[in-house]
């Protein structure tokens, strides 16, 4: 097809997924009836990937926060491009699939922590950053954890529990909701140690807003949205 792409350099890869403009009255440019597609190797897919969660700021660096959010977007909503998919795929070596997960913690640290405002999205608050968004439903939309009978699925299902107790650390309310907000969907398939990382967390931070506090609890029990 005209519009497939299948072999970019990662520059120009970036250009693909952030360089669009953002349209505030119509569907992002994905969704476009003849929007090009990356289609590429999932190797070199998720290389591209690790590439960027692991050393976002000189790859961003030229494209706005708002162009940032709608990329990554597209990279993990399996409705837009999806292409963290390609995090499932056999094909790929387990430990470069592990190795993209737990950049994603870098991502969250180098871009979410420094650049979201300490707006909860829980609650809609007004005033947020564009980048407040894609944090809080990263978790929420990323479509990936260990398939049932993968045998790699338990590895995969503990990298990424472990990049979402990391963000709990983070000096950020945005990447601890993002956090929460995943685990409260991972709530019915790891009851035990999503209570146990929760309880952590809020026994090591007692000083969090009333509001965050209380969503913890909840996402404990796997009532998030």
């Amino acid at each position: 097809m005209e519009n497939r792409l299948t072999e970019l350099s990662y520059e120009d890869w970036l250009e693909h997924v952030f360089s669009h403009e953002i349209r505030k009255y119509q569907a992002a440019w994905y969704f476009d009836l003849n929007a090009p597609w990356w289609d590429g190797p999932p190797a070199v897919t998720v290389a591209y990937l690790t590439r960027l969660f692991k050393d976002p700021d000189p790859a961003l660096a030229y494209f706005a926060d708002s162009q940032i959010a709608q990329g990554l977007h597209y990279l993990i909503d399996s409705g837009a491009g999806g292409y963290v998919l390609a995090l499932s795929h056999s094909a790929v070596a387990l430990q470069d699939r592990l190795r993209c997960l737990e950049s994603i913690g870098t991502l969250f640290a180098h871009l979410f922590a420094p650049r979201c405002t300490p707006h909860l999205s829980h609650l809609d608050e007004p005033g947020a950053g564009p980048l407040n968004g894609i944090c809080y439903m990263w978790w929420d939309i990323f479509p990936v954890g260990g398939p049932a009978g993968d045998p790699d699925g338990g590895a995969m299902d503990q990298a990424i529990l472990s990049v979402m107790e990391g963000m709990l650390d983070l000096p950020s309310p945005a990447c601890q909701e993002s956090a929460l907000h995943g685990l409260g969907h991972w709530q019915t398939r790891q009851s035990d140690q999503v209570g146990a990382i929760i309880d952590r967390f809020l026994s090591q931070h007692t000083d969090l807003r009333p509001e965050l506090a209380a969503y913890a609890r909840a996402a404990r029990s796997g009532c998030v949205l």
